[in-house]
């Protein structure tokens, strides 16, 4: 395969379909996504059958269990594929919105419409649900998209996309308005970022290798976060029953993604309380826990027990592995986290109203969270329907990226008949 044509080819199909999906209608628009979700359903054997097939690939080629974890589909996630779309289906079409109608002295009238990014190119490693959910927001934010799945997930890839095709087909929408490149040739990766005239924003969604070098190498801007480095503070005023289920919880629940907690940092006055009741329930998952001299020496006679290095306040370690931290109080716990966050999410535990305040002011994460799991940090569970990626930057978009966050605006005028003096 000629790579660079292929890609040209799949280039000009997007940003030809985008024109046509920058004016669909709504109607349009949630009829495909519902068609979409009735064929993942109808088709959840066969789509279990093309995962299996990648996942056994995937295990005799050695791929590590957090990967082989994000690789997996249950019947469960399959269905829950099917539920974001028909809750994408149901949101707000924020396209042709105007905002912030005002008139000026002149006479005229200021306002923002939304409008559609154009087309979305997403490089993705193992997950296959992110062909589904990223397709959805795409279509219902008006945009094409091109989508570059991990060579691990291949088959179960293909299979998806031939399902969002038929949805589109079946709606009157063009069907290149979402295609999945078939190549696994990762020379495909360095023609998408490098090709401004067709593709207009790239959002990474993987480990830190690919998206350091899309860093490097896209000539496209980008929507993207580099690390998870996720913490909970247990302040003393906390409710040790609710810090114990969130700790543990934001830990355990799931290892390999990017809002799994990686640092606990708790106050000093209630360590002693609350830090041997986490370490007995770590210990049921054999969670090695990566203390600070104070926390090391509370929790001598525990298993799975390391002295924690500095490198390990700024790793991620997508696995049963927490670095742990004591604090003197709100004020320590906010600047540790502000040094060595990657700006993901972090968790403030407290019934102090004033200090819960002062976390979220000023913590400067994309999600900051009182009183929860930072497992919540998800598009579906903040009612986005899905999300595309997470955004650690500043610019554009910040947090789970959904419908707005695949959205621009440009300034519409309405005048009768003025003119500039």
């Amino acid at each position: 395969m000629d790579i660079a044509n292929y890609m040209q080819q799949i280039g000009q199909q997007a940003k030809s379909a985008s024109r046509l999906m920058a004016r669909a209608s709504s109607a349009q628009k949630n009829q495909a996504l519902r068609l979409i979700a009735a064929a993942i359903l109808r088709e959840a054997v066969a789509i279990r059958a093309a995962n299996h097939i990648d996942m056994e690939a995937a295990r005799a080629t050695g791929l590590a269990p957090a990967m082989l974890d994000r690789l997996s589909l249950s019947e469960q996630a399959i269905n829950n594929m099917a539920e974001g779309l028909l809750q994408i289906a149901a949101l707000p079409d924020p396209i042709g919105e105007i905002t912030d109608l005002k008139f000026r002295p002149s006479g005229i009238q200021v306002g923002q419409m939304r409008v559609s990014l154009g087309v979305i190119g997403i490089i993705y490693e193992a997950r296959p649900n992110v062909t589904v959910d990223a397709a959805g927001l795409c279509i219902k934010s008006g945009n094409a998209t091109i989508l570059r799945g991990g060579s691990e997930a291949i088959h179960c890839n293909q299979a998806l996309a031939k399902l969002v095709q038929e949805g589109l087909l079946g709606a009157g929408l063009p069907v290149q308005a979402v295609q999945v490149i078939e190549t696994t040739d990762r020379a495909a990766v360095g023609q998408l970022i490098t090709m401004p005239e067709f593709v207009d924003v790239i959002v990474p969604r993987g480990g830190k290798g690919l998206i350091e070098r899309l860093i490097k190498e896209s000539t496209v801007p980008m929507i993207k976060h580099l690390d998870g480095i996720c913490h909970v503070y247990i302040d003393d005023k906390a409710d040790l029953v609710k810090a114990a289920n969130i700790a543990f919880n934001a830990k355990c629940h799931r290892y390999g993604t990017c809002n799994t907690m990686e640092t606990l940092l708790v106050a000093r006055p209630i360590a002693a309380q609350i830090l041997p009741k986490l370490a007995t329930l770590y210990a049921r998952k054999q969670v090695e826990l990566r203390c600070d001299a104070e926390a090391f020496a509370l929790l001598a006679d525990y298993p799975y027990l390391v002295a924690a290095q500095e490198a390990d306040w700024s790793t991620e370690y997508l696995a049963p592995i927490l670095s742990i931290k004591i604090v003197s109080d709100l004020d320590e716990a906010i600047t540790h986290i502000n040094h060595y966050s990657s700006q993901h999410t972090d968790t403030l535990v407290s019934e102090d109203y004033s200090r819960a305040l002062r976390f979220m002011r000023e913590v400067d994460s994309a999600s900051v969270i009182v009183n929860a799991s930072t497992r919540f940090a998800d598009g579906f569970e903040f009612g986005l329907g899905a999300e595309i990626g997470i955004s650690t930057d500043k610019l554009h978009a910040r947090g789970p990226v959904g419908l707005h966050g695949l959205t621009s605006v440009k300034y519409v005028v309405f005048g009768h008949g003025e003119v500039r003096e």
